[in-house]
């Protein structure tokens, strides 16, 4: 094996690093997005046909292009944000653009599952539309959010490894400059194994999860 074992855990690494971070700032972005699509729709809470029309295009269009393709096309705002656009830094900055929208989409599809006769419920007791999102709305959805959020984490998983494609960082990198670029097998089924085993580990703690809240 061309690679020795420090270099699979900076890879490692630098894959968690990147994916939590994306994380971060993908959740302060979709989140509330997210919560405006669901509220400003037509016989909602806060009804605004521009603004929902508005979100939705916007979020439509970026969850639209194919991630390699974001990654590049967004080169110029990467080097603005974080002043290069190769390694773990840069590859943030798409990963954020990617995932926003993407968590939007799934906490909007997560509080629509809510029954209207719990907000109706709250507006028969007096409760504002603030009230109404924070107290009713996303408790009652809570075991279908964290399940959405998992959904969002393992794809930014992936999303990670495809930024090696463009000197991302990560086990994606490690994989195309070893794996594949020197036909190193040993070192692409490590990283697919690494991988795999990440994924299953971030799906089976959210369904854990997922169920404890739905149990409280």
């Amino acid at each position: 094996m061309s690679v020795n074992y420090e270099q699979i855990l900076e890879a490692l690494w630098e894959t968690v690093y990147m994916t939590g971070v994306a994380f971060g700032f993908s959740l302060l972005i979709g989140f509330p997005l997210g919560i405006l699509l669901v509220v400003t729709r037509h016989g909602h809470l806060l009804e605004n046909e521009i603004v929902s029309k508005v979100l939705n295009v916007v979020i439509n269009i970026f969850r639209s292009i194919p991630f390699i393709i974001l990654m590049v096309a967004i080169i110029p705002l990467t080097r603005l944000i974080v002043g290069t656009s190769i390694g773990t830094a840069a590859a943030i900055v798409p990963l954020v653009f990617y995932a926003g929208p993407y968590i939007a989409r799934l906490i909007e599809n997560s509080l629509l599952e809510v029954d209207k006769g719990v907000i109706e419920a709250a507006q028969a007791m007096g409760a504002s539309p603030l009230q109404i999102i924070f107290r009713f709305l996303i408790p009652e959805a809570l075991s279908s959010l964290v399940l959405a959020l998992t959904i969002a984490v393992v794809g930014l998983i992936g999303a990670s490894a495809m930024a090696g494609a463009i000197g991302g960082g990560g086990l994606g990198d490690l994989a195309i400059t070893y794996g594949y670029q020197r036909f190193d097998t040993v070192v692409m089924f490590i990283t697919v194994a690494i991988l795999v085993i990440l994924v299953q580990g971030v799906q089976s703690f959210g369904n854990v999860l997922s169920r404890q809240v739905r149990r409280n």
